[in-house]
Parts: C-alpha cells; structure tokens; sequence
C-alpha cells in the first residue's frame, strides 16, 4: 500500500518513560504518512514523582511553561501499568496484585493557564490515608496540553485528490503518585546480565531487576568496569530507574559510555542499584558479569 493510501481514523498512543515520569503523544490522522518533528509547548514538571509515606499528607508540585507561548494544560489523574521492557501501557482495570490511588488523593487546581515562564503550584492533599490497607497505591497525574498544535511543515504539504490529511496531536506529561502505607517488605535482585557490541562498535548491557514484595522500587543504576589490576571505570549512570507494582521483573538496557580505551575481553562489569539520597544511598542490589 501507498504511503499516501487512505486510512479509516486511527487513534495513537505513545508513552516513553523518562526518569520516573511519563511523555504522552496522542495523534489522530487519516493516513500513512511520514512525520517530521512536531511543534509542542515545553513544560517542565518538579518533583518528577510523588510519594505519600507516613505523616506526609500535602504535596506542592512545580508545573513551569518553559516555551514561547502561552500553554493551558487540563490536570486529571489516569491509570498506567510498566510493561516488561519499560513500556507504560493505559488501563482502566488494576491488574492483580495493583491498587490505584486516585481516590485518595485530591488536587487543585484542575487546570492552569501558563504564559512563557510563568509557574502554578498545583497542590495534592492525601484523604483518608489511615482508612488504606498496607500496601502500595499507585496513580498518575496527567498535565494534558489543550493548546493548539501544528505539525511543522503542514503548511508546506501539497493536497490533491489522492490523500487527505488530517493530523491533530495533543501532548501531555504525566508523573507517578504513589501512596505507601506500613512496611515495606521489598526485596531485588539483578540478574541475566549479556553485554553486546553494536555495528558502531559501541557497546550495550542488557539486565533484569527483579523484584519481591508488597511495594516498588526506585533508585540509580550505576554499571563499572573492573579491570584485572584493579582499576574501576564508571561506564554508565541511570537515574531514576523504577520497578513498579505489580511487576515482579524489568528488562533494563543500558548504553555504554567511556569505553574506548577499555579491553572487555577481561575484568568485571558490576551493576550497582541504589536508592536515591544525598546524604547516604542504600543498596538496592548488585551483581557483576565476568568477562
């Protein structure tokens, strides 16, 4: 089929998980064509993720229009599963062993107005935390742009008889809101480590964390290389990398950086998860992978 071949309206969802936090890109078109980059507002969103735990009740969070113009965004909560290879999938149901936290939370204001630079506090209150059984509760607070958008370029497109095009994209943030009440009894392990080298001679190490217990987990993932005199070279640094509930493994791919130099023929590759603190990180848990 032609690439300009009419389609029956298609609706798109695209969610990429960043740091914690979520971007999401609905598109609407009627057909198959190439798309350049797309012109959207920049919002910026602190904190990236929002934890109740005990005496915390409120939350102040940061939303800043970074852009040119000015952006309305409408603030909702919805529902998100992870996926084994770090997909956010929309559901409506929680799947076993998942508990939503929408109902317990409330938030104001429902919607902001933004000119360049300008900042909201949107502020989000914990109700009825002490009617909750222990466990983790999960939601996520979505800033949908009701901004109009165009594509770039759309101007430039020529349109006869053959296609018609019709594209409407609206974009969104979303962060995680989560409530955990009693002890946590979490446990990690790392395993399935395989390094590969690529076509351009960079290399990439693929891992799994996988995870035990009645909440999730959230830290850094570090990746050194041992070499066999000793000498330790950081290789790669993720932070932010989070193993939700109710999912017991996530597949991890990490990119390999500062290793020109280094021979992978021998040594040790360690892998260190650890929680997120300025002052002292736990770890979460590590594993090595011998050369």
């Amino acid at each position: 089929m032609s690439r300009t071949a009419i389609q029956p309206m298609i609706k798109i969802k695209h969610i990429c998980s960043y740091l914690g936090f979520s971007l999401i890109l609905f598109l609407n078109f009627t057909i198959t064509y190439p798309l350049n980059m797309m012109a959207q507002g920049v919002i910026s969103v602190s904190p990236k993720r929002v934890v109740f735990e005990g005496t915390k009740k409120i939350v102040e969070v940061n939303l800043t229009n970074e852009g040119q113009d000015s952006a309305k965004y409408a603030i909702s909560f919805i529902q998100l599963k992870m996926t084994l290879d770090s997909k956010f999938v929309e559901i409506t149901n929680p799947d076993p062993g998942q508990q939503f936290a929408d109902k317990n939370i409330r938030f104001y204001p429902r919607s902001v107005m933004l000119g360049p630079n300008e900042s909201q506090i949107v502020r989000l209150q914990l109700n009825k935390g002490n009617e909750l059984s222990p466990g983790e509760y999960r939601s996520h607070l979505y800033f949908k742009s009701l901004t109009n958008q165009k594509v770039l370029g759309e101007n430039g497109i020529k349109k006869d008889s053959t296609f018609k095009l019709d594209i409407s994209p609206t974009f969104g943030v979303t962060i995680p809101v989560i409530i955990r009440v009693g002890e946590s009894t979490t446990v990690l392990n790392i395993n399935d480590l395989k390094m590969e080298k690529t076509a351009t001679s960079s290399h990439i190490l693929y891992l799994t964390i996988n995870r035990s217990g009645n909440m999730s987990a959230y830290g850094d993932l570090k990746v050194t290389y041992i070499a066999p005199n000793g000498k330790a070279t950081e290789i790669s640094l993720l932070n932010g990398i989070a193993v939700y509930t109710p999912n017991t493994s996530r597949i991890i791919k990490v990119d390999l950086y500062n290793t020109t130099n280094l021979d992978f023929s021998k040594g040790i590759i360690r892998v260190l998860f650890s929680s997120q603190s300025e002052a002292r990180p736990q770890k979460l848990a590590e594993a090595e992978l011998v050369l």
